[in-house]
């Protein structure tokens, strides 16, 4: 799937930590992928502008994971790329809130 494809989540910080909270925006159907969540790539753009690729990964091991690649704030610093579980997935009015866990250090 490519970046066009991706879904956009906007984020309420400049990077990601457990607590924060991303938005996705535009899933068709987002009462039901609240509820029965699929691996999607996803475009996450984070508080400063800055804008980095991701996965949602509902299924894994461990429970829902999102892995993030590797960006920079506006600021310049460097985030690594990194897996974060997911500890709650909800729907928002036509949105559906990932509300981020625990780095996931694999």
């Amino acid at each position: 799937m490519t970046e066009a494809n991706a879904y956009l989540a906007l984020c309420t910080h400049t990077h990601l930590f457990p607590g924060a909270r991303c938005r996705l925006q535009g899933l068709p159907r987002p009462a039901a992928f609240a509820a029965a969540p699929e691996p999607i790539e996803v475009h996450l753009r984070f508080s400063d502008g800055t804008a980095t690729a991701a996965e949602l990964h509902p299924d894994s091991p461990t429970g829902p994971a999102l892995t993030v690649a590797a960006y920079t704030t506006a600021a310049g610093t460097p985030i690594d790329d990194s897996t974060w579980t997911v500890k709650g997935i909800a729907q928002k009015e036509d949105e559906v809130e990932l509300t981020i866990g625990t780095p996931n250090r694999a």
